[in-house]
């Protein structure tokens, strides 16, 4: 399973072939072009509390959902804490976050609810999407070291498969674009936190560096977490694209030092 880049009416997103093969969902990890948005948040802007002009935030809403497949007033965002709560959305949670207050605090969405679009954001953190054809069931997870350390991509395998009935041999995956191991490094507190979680197995996803900084691979290390919750390893697809490596495409935490705008991640059953 692979992802690609698509362009509809300028907006350019990713998306997972797998999840369009299997159909039922409608999807797409954002970029930041296509948008209206002016200066540090040019173009795609889709963070609301960056401190963007919120009328740009709407307008790049409808255009990233008309090129998706989705409506603005479905979007139900996360109010991520770098943790690994997973939120079960419902129709009471529609248009949370665009159109009304989040009152909750959660880095992973699960539904089975047609229509709602689980959206997570990420500016160099992982934005990973879930979708389980049989059972009708989607889930959302923003994974930065924190959370990868943490498990929640497991703790959302898990909760798919606690609330919906899902096998986790049966649900997709796909790991969008984030700081990638060539940029991504790290005092020693990353590295540790990964050991003492995953063991040795995390040993193959950490490069020590002569300065004595280490590397990681955030993606690696979740498409393990994803193996291990029981995924098929045909049925996860990870992005290449490494956000501080492309700032001409991608917002980088690291890179703007915080003066930003964020990229989503969206999916929704139809």
């Amino acid at each position: 399973m692979t992802i690609t880049e698509h362009s509809v009416n300028g907006v350019v997103y990713l998306a997972a072939g797998g999840f369009h093969t299997a159909g039922g969902a409608v999807h797409g990890f954002s970029t930041r072009l296509g948008g209206v948005s002016q200066g540090i948040y040019s173009s795609l802007n889709l963070g609301a509390n960056r401190g963007d002009d919120p009328e740009c935030v709407r307008e790049n809403y409808r255009r990233f959902c008309a090129a998706i497949g989705t409506k603005p007033e479905n979007v139900v965002f996360s109010s991520q804490v770098h943790g690994c709560g997973v939120r079960v959305v419902t129709t009471a949670d529609r248009g949370k976050g665009l159109e009304r207050e989040v009152d909750y605090e959660a880095d992973a969405l699960v539904t089975d609810v047609p229509g709602l679009a689980l959206t997570v954001f990420s500016a160099d953190c992982l934005p990973i999407l879930l979708y389980d054809p049989v059972r009708r069931a989607a889930g959302a997870a923003h994974a930065g070291w924190r959370g990868t350390s943490l498990g929640v991509v497991t703790q959302t395998v898990e909760r798919m498969c606690a609330c919906y009935g899902c096998r986790a041999e049966d649900i997709l995956a796909a790991i969008g674009p984030g700081i990638s191991k060539c940029c991504f490094e790290t005092h020693e507190d990353v590295p540790n936190a990964m050991t003492e979680a995953l063991g040795a197995s995390a040993l193959q996803f950490i490069e020590m560096l002569p300065t004595g900084k280490f590397r990681v691979d955030l993606k690696g290390l979740n498409a393990k977490r994803l193996e291990d919750a029981g995924l098929l390893k045909e049925h996860i697809a990870v992005s290449p694209d490494c956000t501080a490596c492309r700032p001409e495409q991608y917002w980088s935490h690291r890179v703007t030092c915080g003066k930003r705008g964020s990229q989503a991640a969206m999916i929704a059953l139809v």
